[in-house]
């Protein structure tokens, strides 16, 4: 049986671990031939080749027309690719909200003027901070919402109120900090 027979596809996506090894191991060649013609056989192809065999799991058992899967593959190996030319691939996006301080804008030593922004975090839902750390890791809204069963539009609700819950909080505890102290 062809590794991309839709008898093989509906065999791995049931949990056939045999014929889902047997498929990855098709489609490697598929998924190296695909960055190699567009970056070239470098280090960054082998990192978005296996990101592109983690979005494949993901969305096998979803994929409906199990005849489709080579599209399916290639279809996911397009997104790993935008993503790479985004600047996700290698250096994931950093959050920048410019009303919080920069790296290096509060030093080590000020002891006193430190911020402790794991404080801060504190005062956010868990679900707040998971989406935070998933941006933080350059995950776009889209994963994210698929991740946590939600919609992107919820998802981007979360990091404005988030931010907005954060600048709140630094906000209070830059102002207790600059009170004079008693004395």
């Amino acid at each position: 049986m062809h590794p991309f027979s839709p008898e093989s596809v509906t065999l791995a996506q049931s949990g056939d671990r045999d014929a889902r090894e047997r498929l990855m191991a098709a489609i490697e060649p598929v998924l190296r031939s695909f960055f190699g013609a567009r970056i070239g056989r470098t280090p960054d192809a082998d990192d978005l080749v296996q990101n592109t065999f983690i979005r494949i799991h993901r969305g096998l058992e979803a994929l409906e027309n199990p005849a489709r899967l080579k599209a399916f593959a290639l279809k996911a190996a397009l997104y790993e690719l935008q993503d790479f030319y985004r600047g996700r691939g290698q250096l994931r996006e950093a959050l920048f909200d410019p009303d919080l301080p920069t790296p290096g804008s509060v030093g080590a030593d000020d002891g006193a003027d430190r911020i402790d922004l794991d404080r801060a975090m504190s005062a956010l839902t868990d679900h707040a901070r998971e989406i935070l750390e998933l941006r933080e890791l350059g995950y776009p809204y889209v994963e994210i919402a698929e991740t946590l069963g939600t919609t992107e539009a919820a998802v981007k609700m979360q990091v404005k109120r988030a931010f907005e819950r954060l600048r709140t909080v630094l906000a209070t505890v830059l102002a207790f900090l600059s009170l004079p102290t008693l004395g």
